[in-house]
């Protein structure tokens, strides 16, 4: 009789830790990689959560002058950041003066629209896009930073995608909550370049940037980060 005393006992604990497990909190919450496991390691929709969530800032003070001149040499190449990112995004690049310059080239499948886009300078339908605006970052932390920091935030390649310029001046200054390009197959890229930057500099996010990055980021949950 004893035996079978704590064979039920045994039996009743094992179906009460079954319940239990089952209906945990966080069991099987959105954007935790699924079956209660945490994003993946090194994944754009881990990395999210690694960012500081505050209000925007006023734009007060803002100039782009503020970010150093535009397209510096940073990398002491001899050659202005706009040129090296043409450089590296198009392609039959043409040059004006050899290396530096670009003189004309194409746009293979732009990024943010997906079509096909020509660059010729002087008459350019190809702008250099500070994925993570100056002036959203501005408002969320390079208020605070030297002029040497802001300067390098401002030419990292990182930062830098050469896209269809009308599209670009539609998106202006916005955030993952105002603004993702219409190309939607290239959103999770998108978002995770915008983590990225954002971790490296320590740029906050808003609660409503925060979430649509998530929203973006469920669709493609092992996205890495660039």
């Amino acid at each position: 009789m004893l035996t079978h005393r704590r064979t039920l006992t045994a039996s009743a604990l094992a179906v009460a830790a079954l319940i239990t497990t089952a209906c945990s909190p966080g069991s099987d919450t959105p954007g935790s990689g699924g079956a209660g496991k945490p994003a993946a390691r090194g994944t754009a929709l881990a990395a999210v959560d690694t960012l500081t969530v505050k209000g925007r800032a006023p734009k007060t003070g803002y100039e782009r002058e503020k970010f150093g001149r535009a397209w510096a040499d940073v990398d002491g190449n001899g050659c202005g950041t706009r040129d090296d990112i043409l450089k590296r995004d198009l392609t039959g690049v043409r040059f004006t003066d050899g290396r530096c310059k670009v003189a004309s080239g194409t746009l293979t499948d732009d990024p943010y629209t997906g079509t096909t886009v020509g660059y010729v300078r002087g008459r350019s339908k190809v702008d250099i896009d500070h994925v993570v605006a100056l002036s959203d970052a501005w408002q969320k932390g390079a208020q605070k930073w030297d002029p040497g920091t802001r300067r390098r935030f401002a030419n990292d390649p990182l930062n830098l995608l050469a896209v269809d310029s009308s599209t670009n001046r539609r998106k202006s200054d916005g955030d993952a909550a105002t603004w993702l390009p219409p190309n939607k197959g290239y959103r999770c890229a998108y978002v995770a370049r915008q983590i990225a930057v954002k971790k490296k500099y320590q740029v906050w996010v808003t609660a409503g940037e925060r979430d649509a990055m998530k929203r973006v980021l469920a669709t493609c949950p092992q996205q890495r980060l660039p």
